[in-house]
């Protein structure tokens, strides 16, 4: 029979289990479990304001998905450096720097949405998503694991703008991929699509009250599957305990 090394107590079989229970349960976090914007309910000042499109959602969020895996890079090479006392200005030194040079490839490459975006590219710096995955978990997780953090954190966060741009830009203009060639080019201008005709786009949606309400069914969107998912564990455990203590008590 072939030897297995054992490493630390653990064959390098399980270790490998072990590393793959790790990045699905970062990739169940960010996207599902903990998400950003349905469970932690960050980032609504730029997920309100700047969500009234697809293509305006889709910048944002590739901006802060850029920003929150280089700063969970950054800060996870450098933890063993930084005094604690002043990591927190450490960080923000760090994603702000990161910010402007999104901001300055933004500037010289996607010019319109540059200016769609205004501010609320540099007001990433203070999202609270990218600062708290800086604090919990970059600087405590070695850098493959943070980079890996700082994308499923941030394509969660892309996924919810997408869905709250898209529904907000079809309810309140009728149209879908309006302004695509703002980021992707002049190519993408056939990309836009008009599902109705609306004489006058309905300003609800399009306005940051619209995004509130948005915002809010698609928390209650997620709540009601948790409880479903949930009821149907509890279900399938007792369908599963009763067949087993039928055959205890034959036993006896």
């Amino acid at each position: 029979m072939e030897q297995v090394d054992v490493i630390d107590g653990q064959s390098p079989v399980s270790e490998s289990q072990g590393r793959r229970e790790e990045l699905k349960e970062l990739m169940l976090q960010g996207l599902w479990k903990n998400n950003p914007s349905l469970v932690q309910v960050l980032g609504l000042c730029p997920t309100l304001a700047v969500s009234s499109t697809f293509t305006n959602a889709l910048g944002l969020g590739l901006a802060t998905m850029a920003v929150l895996v280089c700063s969970n890079l950054a800060v996870s090479l450098v933890r063993n450096w930084v005094p604690k006392d002043i990591r927190i200005p450490v960080y923000v030194m760090i994603i702000a720097a990161l910010v402007t040079s999104v901001q300055l490839l933004m500037n010289a490459y996607t010019y319109g949405l540059y200016q769609a975006l205004g501010i609320f590219i540099a007001l990433i710096v203070t999202n609270c998503v990218i600062i708290g995955r800086a604090e919990a978990y970059a600087s405590k997780n070695p850098p493959l694991l943070a980079a890996i953090d700082g994308f499923m954190m941030g394509l969660g966060f892309t996924l919810v703008l997408l869905v709250l741009g898209g529904l907000r830009e079809i309810i309140g203009m009728g149209t879908l991929f309006d302004g695509a060639e703002l980021l992707l080019g002049d190519w993408a201008k056939s990309l836009r699509i008009e599902l109705f005709h609306a004489d006058a786009s309905l300003l609800l949606a399009i306005l940051p009250p619209g995004g509130f309400i948005g915002l809010g069914l698609i928390i209650a969107g997620k709540n009601a599957i948790n409880d479903w998912m949930g009821r149907k564990q509890r279900t399938e455990k007792a369908h599963c305990s009763v067949p087993a203590a039928g055959a205890r008590a034959t036993q006896l």
